[in-house]
């Protein structure tokens, strides 16, 4: 169960106050739970959960340090987080490419952490029947980068269209792309698609979640809006475990 708070909260104070509730909620609940906070309030959340959680970052620039004003590297983040979110709609919508996603990742594992790599379709692509095509474009690129490299990878589906708009995938169709994204890690890399987990994202609540959660290759759920409430995210992970 991985938490994308985006740009929220406003306060460390706010973000501290999540975490801990969380981290208390989550008590006894079989499911891994990792929270990605803004980087600025990442060595406040992590020290305030402790070994409890796990911490990832939303971001991540692949060049190791340099003029890059506002950026952040897999260098600063090592130690710091576990995890790093990797070609997120959003910021693939504000011109981030599939090989600058791919050289991402290589930078993330490279300083020791895992990344979740993040595809999905458009409406248009949907509609037009592109989707297989779509997801396994993104991701063939960064496994075409560390194909020499068969550590632990996180996919996270989340089809454009369904984010944050309230009409998730229905669990069928989602588990119809997770089958195909794992049969696609198990093409690239013996044990690949076994090592390897499949999250599903988009208008997930604990509503619904059993709908993702009881298919075979949803492993779990990276979830925007409804992590920055403790009470729906906590139900989402006990929906989980």
């Amino acid at each position: 169960m991985v938490a994308n708070w985006k740009m929220n909260p406003d306060r460390q104070t706010d973000a501290v106050a999540l975490a801990l509730a969380v981290a208390d909620g989550v008590v006894g609940i079989d499911a891994e739970v990792v929270l990605c906070p803004p980087t600025i309030w990442l060595l406040a959340v992590a020290a305030a959960v402790g070994p409890r959680i796990g911490i990832g970052a939303q971001t991540v620039n692949p060049a190791p340090r340099g003029a890059f004003t506002g950026e952040t590297s897999a260098t600063m983040l090592e130690g710091l987080a576990a995890y790093v979110i990797v070609g997120h709609s959003e910021r693939r919508g504000a011109g981030e490419t599939d090989g600058l996603v791919a050289r991402q990742a290589v930078s993330v594992r490279a300083h020791g952490m895992v990344p979740i790599v993040a595809v999905g379709e458009t409406a248009d692509e949907r509609t037009a029947g592109h989707t297989l095509a779509v997801v396994f474009r993104q991701l063939g690129t960064v496994l075409d980068v560390l194909a020499a490299d068969h550590g632990p990878l996180v996919v996270a589906y989340e089809p454009v269209w369904a984010i944050g708009s309230g009409t998730p995938a229905t669990g069928a169709d989602a588990q119809a792309v997770a089958a195909a994204l794992r049969g696609e890690l198990r093409s690239h890399a013996r044990g690949l698609a076994d090592d390897s987990r499949i999250l599903y994202g988009g208008s997930v609540t604990a509503a619904n979640a059993h709908e993702f959660f009881g298919q075979l290759d949803i492993d779990g759920a990276l979830v925007g809006g409804a992590s920055l409430e403790a009470e729906t995210f906590i139900a989402l992970a006990r929906a989980a475990g």
